[in-house]
């Protein structure tokens, strides 16, 4: 018999719902499976903490203690913004363009899932199949790549449907934790831009200049553009494309009502207009400093449960923007027309010399093998010599630096190793002596192609300007500012019985009785020698590290002519303590860290010792002022007329031998800073005493620092005199009147056999 067309029809419609009842339920067991990793087949989801309390990549921000952000730490560059930033052009072209149900949906818009195949084969797809939430979850959670992956994930066809399955769960289960506006900006502030932009406050800088509120309505519209594809549709390497899909943004918001006709017309007629600008560590202010402030940070991070580089974190510092700014236009001012005087002074000749003044054989090759790339060639051509020469000596394009801007040109390792051994380098630093406040920070010509810091980093033999160190300890050890002594040749025997004898830098002894304070202001070499071998090297030695020196010390004679290495950063310190009061207050440049959310997890204070009683204190600005009083001086012309600063102010220069570092100290009542200026090696620099000495090549930074910042009256600066001990001094200041010798220990008053090294610094008179 055969079965009636109703019965059939019956068993149609009840094995449909079989089949849509069973689906079900297998799509529930399915999802069910998912969410739990049912027997590990799936791969694990985020636990509700996580789901909670998301977390991203946040870029450590670094901020002067005038509030201005100088530089970030990041491994991606993401800084986050409050909905209140949001423009609402920004939000409405998200909304029109990736999920315009939005608001309606809980996390999956099956409704736009559905269309999806009819998009795609008419061609009129306006977004993809995830809605904003959904990508969110993907972003956040990096559902492809960082989720554990199950069992099932390897088998082909599956893993898609899994991670799809997955960023379905997160997506519903974000939606019950936050409200629509913390989605969207959760999303605005995760979401990748390209070119290192995460998040669109750091978006709206790079490719924009601008903070998000203020984007116009066509900016937001290629920023939203760029999600669909940062590299396809990157405003800067596809220009075109990027305008086509701003204007299918346009169309977005014109079809579903968020902008007008008449703005939607001027909006597409509007070319593309960038001022493109990635962040990175070689821009901003203090980069040198920020790169040795990273370099405690990153201790301190570890030690304290931070990731540096993720976690947000807010450094204040004590820079000052503006004075930094100043610090960096006198340094670039001066060292552009020195560099000039440098080529031209060896045009035509190589720079490295020996003591003779005869060119230093072989000296590329040997400098070469230190670089990195001539060790990247040895491992790649297994140490096969003709290879490597061939590879250093081929001509490649580069980009090189020069005072003038960057330079595009053809040049081979080895002429660029050539070309930037001719460079002087440089470093400056300022602080306020009074609290151990680091104002300012240059740690060299251009921190993009010359890394070495000059501060902190590198250490150089620092000529006369050591010598207030064996000043002090005469002090201490009871001499006067008036003492006097004959500038006569001091001879002093090594080890070996060899006898040394330092000249005064023009060669000349004049026989004249000076004090101490004519003779540290004329830098008298043969009077320095007089007291070292009078106090011996050891009591300076240890005067220099009650004063910060922290680089090893020779205790030998010529170290009070500076023979042996300190820091700029050491030094600054140091001449800090004359002017508070003989408390040495360790250089401070971080004032507090706050976590992402601004609460303080640590506030930094300077660690200070009394180094010096106050009046020794006061009796060493006192002598320090001499060089910039005292006619003749070797700071009187540069600072009084050169730089026409005519407030109280205590100077050292200092030159080495054959002029390899030129230095300068500089004091007044609240700032302590010091330059060093030299080449990268100690054969290279300049021929002669008219540039090379410290008066000339390092002390124009000082003194067109100051003057920027004597103008610059939002800075506040004192021009006032020096504040003298309120106790009566115990010595005679006056030198008018006579100073007898003082009654000194046995100790002190007998001759030394001391040792000395082969290269001695000579000063200027």
């Amino acid at each position: 018999m055969f079965s009636s067309p109703n019965s059939t029809y019956r068993k149609i419609i009840s094995g449909l719902w079989l089949c849509f009842a069973g689906g079900f339920i297998f799509f529930v067991l399915y999802v069910f499976a998912v969410s739990i990793n049912f027997l590990n087949l799936f791969g694990d989801l985020p636990d509700l903490k996580a789901l909670e309390n998301p977390k991203s990549e946040l870029a450590s921000e670094v901020y002067s203690e005038d509030g201005v952000l100088l530089g970030k730490y990041f491994r991606e560059n993401r800084s986050p913004v409050t909905y209140e930033q949001l423009p609402q052009h920004l939000v409405d072209a998200l909304v029109a363009t990736e999920d315009i149900r939005f608001e309606e949906h809980s996390g999956i818009d099956f409704k736009g899932t559905l269309a999806v195949p009819y998009y795609q084969l008419t061609g009129k797809q306006d977004r993809g199949s995830s809605t904003l939430t959904q990508q969110l979850a993907r972003n956040l959670f990096r559902t492809r790549s960082d989720l554990n992956d199950g069992l099932l994930s390897s088998v082909p066809g599956l893993r898609m449907l899994i991670i799809k399955t997955k960023e379905w769960i997160m997506a519903i289960k974000l939606e019950r934790s936050y409200t629509k506006k913390e989605i969207l900006l959760m999303y605005l502030n995760t979401v990748d831009f390209g070119s290192n932009a995460y998040g669109v406050k750091v978006a709206a800088k790079t490719f924009f200049n601008k903070e998000p509120e203020q984007l116009t309505v066509e900016e937001s519209a290629t920023l939203v553009g760029v999600l669909k594809g940062p590299s396809f549709y990157s405003p800067v390497g596809n220009p075109e494309r990027s305008v086509s899909r701003r204007n299918t943004v346009l169309d977005q918001m014109l079809k579903y009502n968020y902008i007008d006709e008449p703005t939607y017309q001027a909006s597409i007629a509007k070319p593309l207009k960038l001022d493109f600008n990635v962040e990175n560590q070689n821009k901003g202010l203090a980069p040198y400093f920020r790169t040795e402030m990273g370099k405690f940070l990153t201790k301190w991070a570890k030690e304290n449960g931070y990731d540096l580089y993720s976690d947000g974190l807010r450094i204040y510092t004590t820079i000052n923007s503006r004075m930094q700014k100043h610090a960096e236009d006198a340094v670039e001012d001066h060292m552009k027309t020195m560099q000039k005087i440098f080529f031209q002074q060896w045009k035509g000749k190589n720079p490295w010399i020996d003591e003779n003044g005869k060119e230093i054989k072989n000296f590329l090759s040997t400098q070469i093998k230190r670089t990195a790339r001539y060790q990247s060639l040895k491992e790649q051509y297994d140490d096969n010599e003709d290879s490597i020469k061939y590879h250093l000596n081929k001509k490649v394009p580069m980009r090189v630096f020069s005072w003038k801007g960057e330079i595009d040109t053809l040049m081979s390792p080895m002429d660029s190793l050539r070309y930037y051994k001719h460079f002087l380098h440089v470093g400056f630093m300022a602080m306020n002596p009074l609290n151990g406040h680091v104002k300012a920070w240059v740690g060299g010509a251009n921190y993009k192609y010359f890394k070495y810091d000059h501060v902190q980093q590198g250490a150089r033999q620092p000529g006369s300007t050591f010598k207030p160190f064996v000043y002090t300890t005469a002090i201490e050890a009871g001499y006067s500012p008036c003492y006097e002594v004959v500038d006569a040749p001091v001879t002093i025997i090594n080890e070996d019985g060899v006898p040394w004898t330092p000249k005064n830098s023009d060669g000349v002894f004049t026989g004249r009785k000076f004090t101490l304070r004519q003779a540290l202001a004329l830098s008298v070499n043969s009077i320095t020698t007089f007291l070292m071998k009078k106090l011996g090297p050891e009591a300076v030695v240890n005067t220099a590290r009650r004063l910060g020196i922290t680089t090893p010390l020779e205790a030998v004679p010529s170290l009070g002519l500076g023979s042996s290495d300190v820091t700029l950063f050491d030094m600054v310190g140091a001449y800090g303590t004359f002017v508070n009061k003989g408390v040495w207050t360790q250089p401070q440049y971080i004032l507090r860290i706050e976590d992402k959310a601004g609460t303080v997890v640590q506030e930094f204070a300077p660690k200070t010792v009394e180094a010096l009683s106050e009046e020794t204190a006061y009796l060493m600005v006192h002598m320090l002022q001499g060089s910039a009083d005292t006619r003749g001086g070797t700071a009187y012309y540069g600072l009084r007329f050169r730089n026409n600063l005519k407030n109280e102010i205590g100077a050292k220069t200092g030159t080495t031998s054959n002029y390899s570092d030129a230095w300068f100290m500089g004091i007044t009542p609240d700032l302590a800073a010091g330059v060093w200026v030299g080449g990268e090696d100690r054969s290279i620099h300049f021929r002669s005493a008219a540039y090379g000495q410290g008066n000339k090549l390092a002390m124009p930074i000082y003194g067109a620092f100051m003057q920027k910042v004597y103008a610059d009256k939002s800075l506040n600066v004192s021009k006032a005199p020096f504040p003298k001990p309120e106790t009566p001094l115990s010595t005679n200041i006056n030198c008018g009147a006579v100073n007898a010798a003082p009654v000194l220990p046995d100790s002190v008053q007998q001759d030394q056999v001391l040792t000395i090294p082969k290269e001695v610094g000579e000063e200027e008179i």
